[in-house]
């Protein structure tokens, strides 16, 4: 008998699914919930005592130990590694972006996946959007804190996306809403939010979600659906409800290192099997228009770019620290200098929080950098501080520098950039 207060009408649901296995599912409530870490690069900037183990189908990605303080470091907010649940970096692996490609999140705070898709490959476009603007502003600071170049941050629900970017889009990602019973370990607090109505209320939702997915991915691309929850309703019954409209679509077979293998084009993840909370994805290729689709897809955007001024400060701001390499500012967005991805599409009417790599703004003839570029650029002038000093630094406190330096600087710990500062004598 499990000891972990979970809801008795959940348990009932559960037992069709696990016949047998079910003592094995409920004794996995009485295990700790597990963490994973996505490091940016090929650096591991932790004591090797608190990776616990290669997660085999996410790139640098590794098993945390539950004592690691990692999210408390500095490192952190430098963007050297996300902290994300390991079943959850399936559904990025499962869709596997390619170079050149365009990709759509589609309900993607607070960014673990996003960050992932980001760094599988070297993407034309990454739209990374979010309806509930509290959470789009998460996602906005963590796609600037991981560094990320070529993202765009969206603000909007589906509908409006899909009336202007038909067939827009290589890949698309539906990490859904759902009724969270994946995360009752993770996340105990969400056993309360639950109730019996709630999977196939969300079931219903989802199914709307993914029609307006469809219209904005392009004939021969591939979108993986994931939920983070076990009930049959919001995952097998929601994609076959969306096969049953969508003949233009099919399931895909897929297999990741280290899981089952997906013969069928879905996976669940049980943690009573395998490392990780609760999770299901599915694979789905459109083989063709569905009907009433638009015949064109939607047009590449531009945004307005920089004046002399602009371009000539920001040149010179470049030369001064040694940016390198540095980005190009080839656009204007809000007021804000921008590194934009050569492929946009039309956001006029979209709530947009951020494009491409922020650089900073013109304040009169002056330009201003925007931490975005310190935790993206790489910077030859440096002011490397202590340990016990980062902590300070990031809390906005002035810290001590000498009396020779003069100008901006990128301040570094440990070999990564936390912020760029202006040293005043």
């Amino acid at each position: 008998m499990c000891n972990y207060p979970l809801p008795p009408a959940f348990i009932e649901n559960m037992r069709p699914l696990l016949g047998a296995e079910m003592d094995a599912f409920l004794a996995s409530y009485e295990q700790p919930a597990l963490r994973g870490i996505r490091f940016r690069d090929e650096r591991r900037p932790l004591p090797e005592e608190e990776l616990t183990g290669i997660i085999p189908y996410a790139r640098n990605a590794y098993n945390l130990c539950p004592g690691s303080a990692a999210g408390a470091s500095p490192l952190h907010e430098a963007g050297a590694y996300y902290i994300q649940e390991p079943s959850a970096m399936t559904a990025a692996a499962v869709l596997a972006p390619e170079d050149g490609d365009r990709v759509l999140d589609l309900c993607a705070a607070p960014g673990g996946k996003s960050t992932q898709l980001a760094m599988s490959a070297q993407l034309a476009l990454l739209v990374s959007n979010e309806p509930v603007f509290s959470r789009a502003q998460i996602l906005s600071r963590n796609i600037e804190r991981m560094g990320i170049h070529n993202a765009v941050v969206t603000c909007a629900y589906p509908p409006a996306l899909s009336e202007k970017w038909p067939q827009f889009f290589d890949k698309i990602l539906v990490d859904a809403p759902c009724s969270g019973e994946g995360m009752f370990r993770r996340h105990p607090e969400t056993r309360a939010e639950w109730t019996i109505a709630a999977p196939q209320s969300c079931a219903a939702r989802q199914l709307s979600i993914l029609r307006d997915a469809a219209r904005m991915l392009r004939t021969g691309g591939r979108m993986a659906y994931s939920t983070c929850t076990f009930n049959h309703w919001e995952n097998e019954g929601t994609i076959a409800a969306f096969l049953k409209e969508h003949h233009n679509f099919r399931l895909v077979p897929f297999a990741l290192p280290g899981l089952p293998a997906a013969p069928e084009g879905m996976l669940r993840i049980w943690p009573h099997k395998m490392p990780g909370e609760g999770h299901f994805v599915a694979l789905l290729e459109k083989t063709a228009l569905g009907d009433n689709e638009p015949t064109n897809p939607a047009c590449i955007a531009a945004l307005p770019g920089p004046n002399r001024a602009a371009a000539d400060a920001f040149s010179a701001f470049c030369q001064e620290t040694g940016c390198v390499p540095p980005p190009v500012c080839n656009a204007v967005f809000s007021g804000k200098l921008l590194s934009a991805p050569a492929v946009l599409p039309d956001l006029s009417k979209i709530r947009t929080l951020r494009i491409g790599l922020q650089l900073g703004e013109m304040r009169g003839k002056v330009f201003l950098p925007d931490h975005a570029m310190a935790l993206s650029a790489g910077f030859e002038r440096q002011f490397s501080i202590a340990a016990e000093q980062a902590a300070s630094y990031l809390h906005g406190d002035t810290l001590p520098c000498g009396d020779r330096l003069r100008g901006y600087y990128a301040v570094t710990w440990n070999d990564w950039q936390l912020g760029l500062s202006l040293i005043h004598i």
